[in-house]
């Protein structure tokens, strides 16, 4: 058994176990859980900053739609089996999926936002690096993927997002702020204080 099997089997192994874990590892990997924090997120992002978030937000958007298609396209190339097709003896809370799975398509899209978001606001990464991580964590734990599969996901989809975020703060537009010019400030208004 090499080290992908035995510590796919290590975190298997605690499917299961505990109600609790076992509701949190399917939640977490139902797509429809995050929709509601990221219309959240997206009004607050428009709301701090709308201009960004009307420019960042489609931008995003569409990336991980291009990614979600290349990571399916990448399964095929690679050929390789879910470990829920190969493996007998484990612990499969929900059903398998598609055949192959290499790279894990949750892992390249929450790493996909995580890095976009992280190089354009940097503070945000506390809150969406552990997320990433148990998302990917629970694709494991769920008996849809080796551990393998999601770190494939994250490096693919961390290093796009991060990418094209970082090409983004290159458009000297993007980041631009209005400046009103001294002329068209009202009358009494000073511009030092």
């Amino acid at each position: 058994m090499n080290w992908d099997e035995s510590l796919f089997r290590a975190i298997n192994g605690l499917a299961g176990q505990s109600t609790v874990l076992d509701w949190l590892a399917l939640t977490l990997s139902t797509p429809g859980t995050l929709w509601a924090p990221g219309i959240l997120l997206s009004g607050y992002w428009l709301w701090l900053c709308w201009r960004e978030a009307l420019i960042a937000a489609p931008v995003l958007g569409g990336l991980i739609g291009l990614l979600d298609f290349v990571g399916a396209q990448v399964k095929h190339l690679v050929a390789r089996p879910r470990p829920c097709m190969v493996l007998s003896d484990i612990h499969q809370l929900e059903a398998c999926g598609k055949v192959f799975g290499f790279p894990s398509n949750h892992a390249i899209n929450t790493a996909t936002a995580a890095a976009f978001l992280h190089v354009l606001y940097p503070r945000s990464g506390w809150v969406s690096w552990p997320l990433v991580g148990l998302i990917g964590l629970a694709r494991v734990f769920l008996g849809a993927h080796y551990v393998t599969d999601v770190l494939g996901g994250w490096v693919l989809g961390g290093l796009c997002g991060a990418g094209v975020a970082w090409l983004l703060l290159q458009w000297p537009r993007f980041r631009e702020r209005s400046v009103v010019p001294a002329s068209d400030l009202p009358i009494g208004v000073d511009i030092k204080s």
